[in-house]
């Protein structure tokens, strides 16, 4: 589809949703296939636009499918996202507003072409409201309390309802986990040519992670956002409780352990969170959750932490080696910070051999 053509369905569809007059303001791009505008009608609050052409990426995991076919479909079947659908985004948001969590209202949709009309949270991101000097401290507990009433509310259905029609909720398995820890092996040496992976190193890599991706993938027991961070958190203080954190981004959501929105937050590969408030957060976490075995708990959550960091350093990678998006280096050393950090627990050691091995202390850096 050409722009042109792309541009006026996206005119067709305000015009339907009572729009056609409402000023447009794109909003800078990330790194996905999506696109944001603030609309402005000229009465009533601001909205957002959000624009996901459904050809523009690699299907999605149809729920049937081995790992081969998984493998074979692309990266979005392997690492099982959503591949942008905007009905996958509908269904995860009913499904957050009915445990009374902020997720947009979705007052227009069309899924069949990737639009939607959303309520507009502002610009109030957890991360520009720290820049500008609020504390830290009180946005980062209440967005644990988010997580505590999400994680309360137990297994997920596996088929989530929205405006958009029915999306599975697929579980963070291990192909999805070992295939982004993979991600790693494949794209750092594209960037860095201190270092080379040979086979054997590969399947040494594999078999170092294969007891932590078992067991991250055998503790999936609640919904995750998937990429809960001061980004993609917004402060909404005139609301209650856990409903303070407006959340958007959360279309890649999976049935996973429930560390990962954890240690996506606070060990950020986008910001500096402090020990000490990481570790009141974590407090925070258990004294919501009494039921939870936290010495278990933070052995898979250091574990899947690092995973995660290794992920996130492939495809940062990637990012920069193939799309040649640079300013993705700089967040660089931090992910390394936090990896070389989870290193060092115990139950991490066959990894931390694997890094002594194969990849140099500069590197590392």
């Amino acid at each position: 589809m050409s722009v042109s053509d792309r541009e006026q369905l996206r005119l067709d569809f305000l015009a339907s949703a009572g729009l056609a007059q409402a000023a447009r303001a794109p909003l800078p791009g990330d790194a996905s296939t999506r696109r944001y505008e603030r609309l402005t009608p000229a009465d009533g609050p601001s909205l957002m636009l959000m624009d996901q052409a459904p050809a523009a990426e690699s299907p999605p995991a149809d729920p049937a499918w081995t790992p081969q076919q998984r493998q074979a479909a692309g990266w979005n079947a392997v690492a099982r996202l959503s591949a942008g659908r905007i009905e996958a985004f509908a269904a995860v948001a009913a499904h957050l507003k009915a445990l009374g969590l902020s997720a947009p209202e979705i007052p227009a949709l069309d899924a069949p072409n990737g639009l939607a009309v959303l309520e507009d949270f502002g610009d109030t991101l957890f991360a520009r409201v720290i820049e500008d000097g609020a504390d830290e401290t009180p946005l980062y507990l209440t967005a644990i309390e988010a997580l505590a009433a999400l994680h309360d509310a137990g297994n997920p259905p596996q088929t989530l309802h929205g405006p958009g029609g029915d999306w599975p909720l697929l579980t963070y398995d291990e192909t999805a986990l070992q295939g982004g820890a993979d991600l790693f092996v494949e794209w750092l040496p594209r960037l860095d040519d201190r270092v080379a992976f040979d086979a054997a190193a590969a399947m040494a890599w594999r078999e170092a992670w294969a007891p932590l991706v078992a067991s991250g993938a055998g503790g999936a027991s609640v919904m995750a956002h998937r990429d809960y961070h001061a980004e993609n958190l917004i402060w909404l203080p005139e609301r209650d409780g856990p409903a303070r954190v407006g959340m958007i981004d959360f279309q890649d959501a999976v049935r996973a352990h429930p560390s990962w929105d954890l240690h996506s937050l606070l060990q950020d590969a986008r910001r500096d969170v402090s020990p000490a408030l990481e570790a009141e957060a974590l407090d925070r976490y258990f004294a919501l959750r009494p039921q939870v075995d936290r010495a278990a708990f933070m052995a898979d959550y250091a574990g899947l932490a690092a995973l995660n960091e290794a992920r996130i350093i492939g495809i940062f990678a990637r990012l920069i080696a193939r799309d040649g998006k640079p300013r993705y280096r700089q967040f660089l050393p931090r992910m390394w910070r936090h990896l070389n950090a989870n290193l060092e627990q115990p139950a991490l050691a066959p990894v931390a051999r694997w890094f002594d091995r194969h990849v140099p202390a500069e590197v590392r850096a």
